[in-house]
């Protein structure tokens, strides 16, 4: 194992005339920091961008727990591997087909390898304000109106744990000329227990990213870029030498390591998981005024498929906001949820969460829901989503004047900026599209709900850079 070298270099008496600067000393002296075992890539500590000693046993044994061709190590999040495998995917110009619900990553990728996007819209759930599934059948449609795209990317599950029918959608993809890749950030566990989701790859998808510190026991920044296609292995290994740090944590990567060892070791605790997820959602099915969602089968029957990992509380039926019930979790009661939204909060779930959180989650929400009352009106106010009308791709913002203008007073202009809430990181509107009094009303009731909204010049939520809409 890896992490045994590193510990047992460490006290090898070795003197390090090398990288990184703190030569392995403890400088708060209170052990908290790992620095013993931070090294670099010194002799016989193998390579990541050219893996062939003990990294590319961890690779292997991802590789055999994921049931993939290959399998790389991410040492700066699924982030890196979505850059690395867009590229890898595609040649500038090209068309590529995005779900408009796919993180800001994906975006940043658009511009930076010149593509020309279309957009398709997820199912909407308006009751509860939550994109579902991408529908195949209008994949496929917009397949057919735009022929020469390259690749289709899509976001399975998503931030609320909805999967798409990623079979049907990689069938229609090779069918019609294009890869597939899945943003497949949130599932990282589904391989461990048949009651999760089927993953990506493994139906059909050339490429998924796995983020193993999202729902599994690993340091945060950790994840898998995992394929079933031989011939772009390659590829991805050339772009991730672009992409990811050419000084990878070895601290992270022996996390990687380690992760993966508990999930071979410990099946069962998987098992004891699901059913502590199956007395949660029992437990809460009497709530009157709050809805998990997963026990909203109106909602469940509008997904192709689920992950019942994610509890989805949402307080679209009840007189307070997502970020209120967040405020009341985290003041009164000390539980601090992933998100909150206008209508929702999602409380994240793992194999190592206790039947003490469980139950402290379970009790909290009964007795919230008791002093609460219904209220039919979204808190959101909108329940719907529209993609904007687009001036000129991302990629050619910096051809035009940029000016700052007050964002109550920028409709019709078009927007050189990414503006995007954080929690998910889905942008609202991206450079090249045209600013509608329905996106500012939108932002200011994300706003007035306290939800943050970032821009990529942090300009909100006074100003916005755009340019003349010609």
């Amino acid at each position: 194992m890896l992490y045994d070298k590193l510990k047992s270099y460490k006290d090898s008496g070795i003197y390090p005339f090398h990288m990184p600067g703190h030569k392995r000393n403890d400088i708060l002296n209170d052990g908290l920091i790992p620095y013993g075992i931070d090294l670099t890539e010194i002799e016989g500590f193998d390579n990541l961008h050219n893996a062939c000693g003990c990294i590319r046993e961890i690779e292997k044994k991802a590789e055999k727990l994921y049931r993939v061709n290959r399998a790389f190590l991410l040492v700066n999040g699924s982030t890196g591997g979505i850059l690395s495998s867009i590229r890898a995917m595609t040649n500038f110009g090209d068309k590529i087909i995005v779900s408009r619900n796919c993180h800001k990553s994906v975006y940043n990728a658009i511009e930076l390898c010149g593509l020309n996007p279309e957009y398709i819209l997820p199912e909407y759930d308006e009751n509860n304000g939550v994109f579902t599934s991408v529908s195949p059948h209008k994949l496929e449609e917009l397949l057919r109106e735009n022929p020469d795209t390259k690749l289709v990317v899509i976001t399975s599950p998503t931030y609320e744990g909805v999967v798409s029918d990623i079979k049907a959608i990689a069938d229609i993809c090779h069918k019609n000329g294009a890869m597939l890749f899945v943003d497949e950030a949130h599932g990282a566990h589904f391989p461990f227990s048949e009651k999760f989701p089927s993953e990506a790859v493994r139906c059909g998808a050339d490429v998924a990213v796995v983020s193993l510190h999202k729902t599994l026991p690993s340091f945060t920044q950790t994840a898998l870029l995992l394929t079933d296609n031989s011939e772009l292995s390659d590829k991805l290994q050339e772009n991730l030498s672009v992409f990811e740090t050419s000084s990878p944590s070895y601290i992270l990567m022996s996390a990687i390591e380690n992760c993966l060892d508990y999930i071979s070791e410990n099946k069962n605790d998987f098992e004891v998981y699901t059913k502590r997820l199956d007395n949660f959602y029992c437990d809460t099915i009497s709530l009157d005024n709050l809805t998990v969602l997963y026990n909203d089968k109106s909602f469940i029957e509008k997904c192709f498929a689920y992950d019942f990992g994610k509890i989805v509380i949402s307080t679209a039926a009840s007189n307070i906001s997502g970020t209120e019930l967040a405020r009341i979790l985290r003041d009164k009661y000390k539980i601090e949820t992933e998100m909150s939204y206008t209508d929702y909060v999602i409380a994240m779930t793992s194999v190592c969460d206790s039947d003490e959180g469980f139950g402290k989650l379970k009790n909290a929400l009964l007795e919230i829901d008791r002093t609460l009352n219904k209220n039919e009106k979204s808190h959101s106010n909108y329940n719907f989503y529209e993609i904007p009308k687009r001036n000129f791709f991302p990629y050619q913002k910096n051809n035009f004047r940029a000016e700052k203008i007050p964002f109550q007073k920028a409709q019709v202009r078009v927007s050189l900026e990414y503006i995007w809430a954080y929690p998910p990181g889905i942008p609202l509107i991206v450079p090249g599209e045209i600013i509608t009094g329905k996106l500012i009303n939108q932002i200011n009731i994300l706003f007035s709900n306290n939800i943050q909204i970032n821009s990529t010049k942090k300009s909100m939520p006074d100003y916005i850079y755009a340019a003349e809409n010609d």
